[in-house]
């Protein structure tokens, strides 16, 4: 049985309702291959550039804090042992090599297409006629989302925009950057909780950390060709 999502207009009406092909609605994955593809991400995104210094770098003076004898209190050799305030830190943070993590791009499509399913499945995706607006407006998009009525956070998502160049033997397809959505991301920006994106920027984290998600008709029938093909 075909999985069907509900068509919205720009001012909240609903338009009627359209069908998500079974490839993406119905997929499944494993959840270790999905935790394992999260964590990656996660990790990729941290610069790796925290750094401390030890005590043989601090710059301080090599003066004894005390006496060595005759104060009643433990002996100090330099005030740049890590007991003082200044001193170097131990077993503190360094820069590290490069710690990125590979991806395997049909892992993440799986992923990615999984994790969209499961809110498919819970009534959690709608679908927006397009997001061209004449000027930007965020009362108008504060209005769709309330009437969608899909609570918490939202992502948002329109279609991006290719050209195809032929070459010898193939196509290649290159993605074109354009001012069609700008005004749409620039109405909805103001809004706590709402993201705009690009449907082929989205990431699996998006998708988890989203509680709904909006998405234009071209942007649905994008990710299908791409998380499906």
């Amino acid at each position: 049985m075909a999985i069907t999502l509900k068509k919205y207009s720009l001012e909240g009406k609903q338009l009627g309702e359209i069908e998500c092909i079974d490839a993406l609605a119905q997929a499944e994955a494993n959840g270790q291959m999905i935790k394992d593809y999260i964590v990656a991400l996660r990790a990729n995104a941290r610069q790796w550039s925290a750094n401390t210094k030890g005590r043989s770098e601090v710059k301080h003076t090599t003066r004894k804090p005390h006496a060595q004898k005759g104060t009643g209190n433990a002996r100090q050799g330099s005030l740049v042992a890590p007991q003082f305030r200044g001193g170097g830190r131990v077993f503190g943070p360094k820069p590290k090599f490069d710690q990125h993590v590979r991806i395997n791009k049909k892992e993440r499509r799986a992923a990615i297409r999984a994790l969209l399913a499961e809110k498919i499945r819970e009534n959690r995706v709608a679908i927006i006629e397009n997001t061209m607006m004449k000027k930007p407006k965020t009362s108008q998009i504060a209005k769709l989302l309330n009437e969608i009525n899909l609570p918490g956070r939202t992502l948002i998502l329109g279609e991006s925009f290719t050209h195809e160049i032929p070459e010898e033997g193939k196509t290649s397809i290159v993605h074109v950057h354009n001012n069609a959505h700008r005004h749409f991301a620039l109405s909805s920006r103001n809004i706590p909780g709402v993201e705009f994106q690009l449907a082929n920027t989205i990431s699996g984290y998006d998708v988890v950390v989203a509680h709904t998600i909006v998405m234009s008709e071209k942007a649905l029938r994008e990710i299908e060709a791409w998380l499906c093909q």
